[in-house]
C-alpha cells in the first residue's frame, strides 16, 4: 500500500526552471558581425558555384553526357551545371537577406554537399552517375559542404562563445537576467569621492 505525501500547506513546492527553446527565425542586428560572416560564406560559395555552373553550360555539353568534359579540372555536364547555378543563386539569396537565415542556408547546404559527396562516391562507376561525378567531383563536393558548415556555424555553435553573442544569450537566459541585475546594481551604487 503506496501513501503519498502532500505538500504541507503554507509550503511551497519549489519552481523548476523550464529552459526556453532556442528560436533560430529570430534575426541578427542587420549590422551585427556574425551576419557579415554568414553573408561573405554563402556569397563566396554561390560565386565558386555559379563559375563553374556557367563554365559548363558555355562547353554546351549534353544534359546527361557522362562523356568525361572537364570544367576547372571537375567533370560536369549540362544537369550539373543548372544544378550548379541554381544552388550558386540560392546562396545569394541567403548573402542578400543575411542574419540567421544565411547561417541556417549555409548549414543546410553543407550537409547537403557532404551527403551529395557520399551518394555520388557510391555511384561513381555504376550506370546511375547522372551528374557525371569523378572522384575530384566527390572531393570537391566535401570541401565546399565543409566550407558551408564553417560559416554557417561560426559563432552559433561552440563552447565558448562570448556573452555578447546573441546565441548564447538565447541559450542562457537565467544569466543574461543575473548579468543585467548585477550590471543595474552596480550602475545604481554611489560613487565615493574624496
Amino acid at each position: 500500500m503506496g501513501t503519498h505525501a502532500l505538500p504541507a500547506t503554507g509550503h511551497r513546492t519549489p519552481r523548476r526552471h523550464h529552459r526556453r527553446a532556442i528560436q533560430l527565425d529570430k534575426h541578427l542586428p542587420v549590422d551585427h558581425r556574425l551576419s557579415r560572416v554568414y553573408r561573405v560564406g554563402a556569397g563566396l560559395m554561390g560565386l565558386v558555384l555559379l563559375v563553374f555552373g556557367i563554365l559548363g553550360l558555355i562547353d554546351r555539353i549534353g544534359f546527361f553526357s557522362t562523356g568525361g568534359a572537364t570544367v576547372v579540372g571537375l567533370n560536369t555536364n549540362g544537369t550539373l551545371s543548372v544544378l550548379s547555378i541554381c544552388v550558386g543563386l540560392l546562396l545569394f539569396v541567403g548573402m542578400v537577406i543575411g542574419g540567421n537565415f544565411a547561417s541556417t542556408l549555409n548549414m543546410i547546404l553543407g550537409i547537403a554537399f557532404i551527403l551529395s559527396g557520399f551518394i555520388n562516391l557510391a555511384l561513381l562507376d555504376t550506370d546511375f552517375n547522372f551528374l557525371a561525378f569523378r572522384l575530384q567531383n566527390v572531393l570537391f563536393s566535401f570541401v565546399v559542404g565543409l566550407m558551408l558548415m564553417i560559416f554557417g556555424m561560426y559563432g552559433r555553435v561552440s563552447g565558448g562563445l562570448p556573452h555578447d553573442n546573441p546565441y548564447w544569450r538565447a541559450r542562457h537566459p537565467e544569466e543574461v537576467e543575473r548579468e543585467l541585475q548585477a550590471s543595474r546594481r552596480t550602475a545604481a551604487m554611489p560613487v565615493h569621492r574624496p
